[in-house]
């Protein structure tokens, strides 16, 4: 029960106080337990408004943040999106709650093997967990009509915004992870890509994007 009530103020005081009006995305996120993908440690405060740390260096992303991330996607229930960098699988298992189809794509084997379990725990069956470099993407499922990436990056490599479908929204915070970071919608439409710059958001690092890899348009 304390955890429904921390679940609830989250979601109240951190989410919709935050312009997150999207119930779609407010019933997800006040469904998950969000302390089973925390370390057990960290359980009695799975619910503050900041990133938690996980293993080498990764963090599972603030509340209001991912919130506001995946508002901004707009996903649909017939989507198939794939979430770049989901460490214990809880931003997959938000998503999963909302769209078609959800690939996770981990590069931790560890952070993959407990995010999987997560899932199957939680009976969540329309969300997999592959692993591989997370700038590369997962093309073998491609095209997504949503790709969410899980921290902040420099920049958006170009074959990963490829592989939207036409119609398709990435959401990223891009820059150094400091609040100059900028949450950022990229779209295609056909072989064109637009952008949007939404609002400053803080969110860690996530490892293997290099700063080369700019997107140019």
């Amino acid at each position: 029960m304390e955890f429904e009530k921390a679940r609830f103020n989250m979601v109240e005081n951190q989410i919709r106080a935050n312009r997150v009006t999207d119930p779609v995305v407010l019933e997800a996120m006040g469904k998950l337990p969000r302390e089973l993908f925390v370390p057990k440690t960290l359980r009695g405060i799975a619910y503050v408004d900041e990133d938690l740390p996980l293993d080498d260096g990764r963090y599972l992303m603030e509340p209001m943040v991912l919130a506001r991330m995946i508002q901004a996607a707009a996903v649909r229930e017939t989507d198939v999106v794939l979430d770049v960098g989901c460490a214990t699988g809880y931003s997959s298992a938000v998503l999963a709650g909302m769209a078609s189809t959800v690939v996770g794509l981990e590069q931790d084997e560890d952070l993959a093997t407990r995010a999987t379990r997560t899932l199957t725990d939680l009976g969540i069956d329309n969300a997999v967990v592959v692993t591989g470099p997370l700038p590369d993407g997962y093309a073998r499922q491609a095209p997504y009509d949503v790709i969410l990436i899980g921290g902040a990056v420099p920049a958006v490599p170009d074959h990963l915004r490829r592989q939207l479908a036409d119609g398709g929204r990435l959401v990223a915070v891009v820059g150094d992870g400091g609040w100059d970071s900028k949450v950022t919608v990229v779209e295609r439409h056909g072989d064109a890509y637009g952008q949007r710059v939404l609002y400053d958001a803080a969110t860690p690092v996530l490892p293997g994007f290099e700063k080369d890899e700019v997107f140019v348009f």
